[in-house]
């Protein structure tokens, strides 16, 4: 995995974090469910880089 694609990551990961945290300080269910979302496909992608990288070792 890239140091790009770490970074980007982490930057989608934290852009969910504070969606979330706006949904929830404003009550919209909506933007807090969109935060959660964009946490979730961080992860997933996150998830993919690895294994990719683990076939690459091999």
């Amino acid at each position: 995995m890239s140091t790009e694609d770490k970074a980007k990551n982490k930057l989608d990961e934290l852009g969910g974090k504070v969606k979330e945290a706006v949904g929830k300080v404003t009550g919209d269910q909506s933007t807090e469910n969109e935060g959660k979302r964009d946490q979730t496909k961080s992860n997933l992608k996150d998830a993919g880089e690895k294994i990719k990288d683990a076939f690459k070792k091999k």
